[in-house]
């Protein structure tokens, strides 16, 4: 603990970050009346029924937010990931969100988004080639996004 009364430290457990996660979820609910979020999932087996990619995200107060998509290399140029983004796009209409974002950096899947109807609504510079970073979103109900 330092002189303030805190706690620092390089290495957080897991039950530690999910107590503040709670912290963060119950005063949500309490301010908005809905649930924190709803998560969506799609794997992709390998040949042994190991994971070896899919699309991971979730939605939360109209928003549908793409966290994780990984197309195996063997499957990549075959319509994997457009067909993953699709899926998910229409879990996200069934689920009523208004939109659909994510983030990459610019050296993942940039102008794949982009192929896919995402445009770029913010963007964070700094040093390649990690950044500059892309927030991008595709809005699912033909209005403004919220």
């Amino acid at each position: 603990m330092d002189q303030a009364g805190f706690v620092v430290t390089d290495a957080p457990s897991d039950a530690d970050v999910a107590a503040l996660r709670d912290v963060l979820v119950r005063h949500n609910i309490e301010v908005s009346g809905r649930p924190e979020t709803e998560p969506f999932a799609i794997f992709i087996p390998d040949e042994t029924g190991a994971i070896s990619g899919g699309l991971w995200g979730h939605s939360r107060c109209g928003s549908f937010f793409i966290s994780l998509l990984i197309v195996p290399k063997a499957m990549r140029g075959q319509g994997t990931g457009r067909r993953l983004m699709a899926m998910a796009e229409d879990e996200a209409r069934r689920r009523n969100c208004d939109h659909i974002w994510l983030d990459t950096f610019a050296f993942q899947g940039r102008d794949f988004y982009l192929k896919c109807g995402f445009e770029i609504f913010g963007t964070l510079e700094g040093q390649a080639p990690i950044h500059p970073r892309y927030f991008m979103r595709k809005l699912l109900s033909g209005g403004a996004a919220t």
